[in-house]
Formats: C-alpha cells, structure tokens, sequence
C-alpha cells in the first residue's frame, strides 16, 4: 500500500508503528543480544586485542589422538601491549582441516567472557589435522559494529525512480527520512513494514518503478576504530604454540547415522564435516543430489519456490546453466535491471517448475532493479498455494547486514507467521531455511561484516524454533570449508543443495 504523507509526518523519524506484543518480542530479543555485545570505547589502538599477542595451546596435549576424540584449544586474549584481557566478546572463527583428504570441520567456542576461550574440536578422521583459530575481530570492534549498526540509517543512499510515459526523475527512498518534503509511504500495514521516498512534484507514490542503493561516504565508526577493520586486521590466525596433530583409528570406527535429516531439528556447530569435499552430518545422514538423473527423479512433479537474495539464486543457476537439466523462461521485458530480476526455469518433460524471486526493502544493490512486482518475503509466501509437492526454501539476511538489528527481527517474525498459515492451509508444504554464509573479508566491514550475519544466524533460529522447518547450516558448512566468498564455489554448493532437498524428502 502505498500513500503520501504529509511535511509533518515526513519529519518524523520513526517507522511504522508495531502492535504491542510483536513489539515487546522485538525489544526482548533486541535487549538479549545487546546485553552480550561488550560496550567499549576504544580510544587507544594498543588496546584492543592481538592475534599477535594471544595464545592458543592444547589442553590435552599429548603425542597422537583418537579418531572421534575432542581436541580442545584454549586461547587467551591480549591485546598489543601484551596485557592479558579481562573480557570476553571476541569474534573468533575455529576450524580443523585436513587438505590431503579435503577434509575440514569447525570448532564450537566458548567464551568465558574474561578475555578466555576454550574451543572444542571433534576429530572426526584419521591423518595429519591442522587447527587453526582466527581472529575475526576483537571485542573492541564487535562493539563498534554493534553500536554502529544500531545508530541510524546513514551508510545506505537508497534512489527510487518514478516513471510516466514521458519522463523520469529519481529521488531518495530509505527506512528513515529527514526531509521536510512531501513523502511516499510503502507500508505493509498487517505486517507493519515500511519504506519511504521524497515525493517527486507531478508524480504520484504509485509511480516509483524502480530502485538502487550505494554506500554513503558516511560512517559511524571513529577513526580507531576503523583502523580495527582494515582488511590487515580482519581473520588473522591467533598464535599458537603447536603444529599439526595426529590422528588415529586406535581400532575405532565412526559409525554415520542412518536416519535421514528432517526438517524441524537444527544442531550446534560443529553439525557435520567435510570429507573428500562431502558434507557428512553428525547428528542424521545426508542424501547427495549432485547428479542430474537422481535430481531430476527426486524433483519430478514438483514446485520449487526460492526466495531471497543471491546465495540462494545459485541454486536456479545450477540447475540451469551447470547441469542443464532446467531451461530459463525467457523475459523479453527491456527492464531497467540486471542480475535481480526473477528467474523461472523448468522441465517439461518431468514436469519440474523453478523460480527464484528476491525478497524487497531491504535489498541492496548498486545496479537499478525493478520493484513492480516486488513484495515482502511474507507476503510471497501467503501468495503460494502449497501441496505435498511444492518446496519453498528461502534464505534472509546477506542484504539486511547494514541496517538497524530491529528490521531483521521484526522481518523474521512475519515470514514465521507467514509460513504458519501456510501450514494451515497446506501442512505438507516442505520449506528449508538455507542459513547465511560467511562471505569475502575484503568488503566494507562496516556494513557487511560476518559478525553481523553471525547474530542474524542465532536470532533466526530462536525465532524459527518449534516451525516444522529445515535448516541448513551454510554458516558451518562455509566456515569448515574456509570459502570465505559470497558466493560459495560448486563443491560447496552441492552440499547446501543437497542439505536442502534431504530435508525435502518425505
């Protein structure tokens, strides 16, 4: 629904207003995560924490391990002064990795909060394991990140642009205006979601076609503080005083799971390893989908709705333009955008139908894409029918890095609650969440850090829970794997895809 608004409501910097309850549950898990981020003021760079100075050692040292036996690292912090840190909240990323197997697995932290960390690794194969713990950021940054995403909406100049027959004109769009214009409201009034854009004079709200967004030369950090996110500092392995492990059988055998993953169960990291460049789950047995014949048979009759940004797109075009099993449905529309817009592929002969389709505000993207047809991931979702025979799997949060943590949860909670009353009306609806992924180290942290996709990663399966959902775990997947990309390469890919439809089978 879109309508204008007055100068005096324009002025205002607040939002659409939130039904009570939705908006307690918004502050409480808000006010959780806040009280976990350390608030700290950094005004001397020495003080923040080195990956120089710490430590990480062995606890259990010894000459060689067993195969499925725990390996456990504890780091201390210091900072570059070499004084030992009295508190916790570093952004820490633990892995083991064998390359000779292509063999890899993530850690589980544990942060004591005292500037100590104990890190948990499970030695799921026989060889050489090398363990490394990086140090993403210090808690110094952490807390920059935290306060600067919450500050205000300045790091993103959106522009809308308005269109008639004859001509055009663009204008600023965001979450937030300070304006004393004439605006247009885009409100999902049931759902509480809201975007605005500077009316343009001589055109209606209604006439907003198309959209982009670039990065403000803006930024809440202080100038220290963004010397903690230059790329130098960013994912620099700790200092450690060991080299690589052995492991052996010790006449042990792993024995994997037999009962297939299902929806409605998630697991802490570690939740699985990579061998051979094979996703193995810990906890159930994973299905692989990676041959056309086999995908073709499972995906047969069937509906397949992927909603969100381009991390899950890679799966239409996988299908599409690697394995060549779909044909793209052509658009002949001369659209003002790119690489946004919707993709239908299918099979007629098996009777296969996939789309991939982004989810709106926030969607970033330097590139003008069109919004004619866009709508909230909620809204796509009351507008699928279902059956025992559609799958939607859908993936939030790579475009919501840069904005206030309150639009995430408040996103999250109406695709719950769209999804609920997709389960009324149809209860065998299959729907996968295909978590985030990390990404490249070299971006604007700032915006688009993986600390930032990481508290996303928590709060969705806090929001999520109960939901007869799957879930697929690419930040462990891409974290074990070390493919530090947005877009994660095929062997990887694979295994996400593979994560998804296992869970997708009855």
């Amino acid at each position: 629904m879109c309508s204008d608004q007055s100068q005096k409501e324009a002025h205002s910097s607040k939002t659409a207003p939130v039904p009570d309850a939705l908006n307690r549950r918004i502050d409480e898990i808000y006010n959780q995560i806040d009280k976990s981020i350390p608030k700290i003021k950094l005004e001397n760079f020495d003080e923040a924490t080195s990956a120089g100075e710490s430590k990480a050692t062995i606890v259990n040292q010894k000459d060689g391990y067993c195969l499925g036996e725990q390996l456990f690292v504890r780091v201390q912090a210091y900072d570059y002064l070499g004084n030992m840190k009295s508190y916790g909240g570093d952004y820490l990323r633990a892995r083991i990795f064998s390359p000779k197997t292509n063999s890899s697995a993530s850690g589980n932290i544990t942060d004591y909060n005292n500037g100590t960390y104990l890190i948990a690794f499970t030695l799921f194969w026989e060889g050489e394991v090398t363990a490394t713990v990086l140090l993403m950021h210090p808690s110094e940054a952490v807390s920059a990140l935290w306060r600067a995403r919450n500050q205000g909406f300045a790091n993103i100049l959106y522009t809308g642009n308005f269109t008639s027959a004859t001509k055009y004109v663009n204008r600023e769009c965001g979450f937030q205006l300070e304006t004393q214009e004439d605006i247009c409201q885009y409100a999902d009034r049931r759902d509480q979601e809201a975007f605005y854009c500077i009316k343009p004079p001589d055109f209606p709200c209604e006439a907003l076609t198309h959209m982009n967004s670039v990065n403000r030369d803006h930024s809440y950090l202080s100038e220290v503080e963004k010397l903690l996110l230059n790329r130098s500092n960013i994912g620099v392995e700790i200092s450690k005083d060991f080299k690589t492990i052995s492991v052996s059988s010790c006449g042990k055998t792993l024995i994997p799971p037999t009962k297939s993953c299902n929806r409605g169960f998630y697991y802490p990291i570690p939740s699985g390893y990579f061998s051979h460049n094979i996703w193995n789950p810990v906890h159930c047995k994973m299905n692989l989908f990676n041959e056309n014949e086999k995908l073709k048979r499972f995906l047969k009759g069937k509906k397949v709705f992927l909603i969100g940004d381009s991390t899950v797109r890679q799966y239409i075009r996988h299908f599409a333009e690697s394995m060549k099993f779909l044909d793209y449905f052509n658009h002949t529309e001369d659209e003002m955008q790119s690489w946004q817009k919707t993709l239908l592929a299918i099979n007629l002969e098996n009777f296969i139908f996939v789309q991939w389709k982004k989810h709106t505000f926030p969607f970033v993207s330097k590139t003008f894409y069109s919004i004619k047809e866009d709508a909230y991931m909620a809204r796509q979702i009351d507008q699928i029918g279902g059956g025992i025979n559609t799958i939607i799997i859908l993936t939030m949060g790579q475009h919501f890095r840069p904005f206030n943590f309150r639009i995430f949860i408040k996103a999250a909670f109406n695709v719950r609650r769209a999804i609920e009353r997709l389960f009324i009306r149809s209860p065998h609806t299959k729907v996968i969440i295909k978590e985030e992924n990390a990404r490249d180290m070299d971006i604007d942290m700032e915006r688009f850090s993986d600390f930032h996709g990481h508290i996303q990663y928590h709060v969705l399966r806090e929001i999520f829970h109960g939901l007869n959902v799957g879930f697929v775990d690419a930040l462990d997947m891409t974290i074990a794997y070390a493919c530090n990309v947005i877009h994660p390469p095929v062997e990887v890919l694979e295994n996400i895809i593979s994560m998804s439809f296992t869970q997708a089978t009855d």
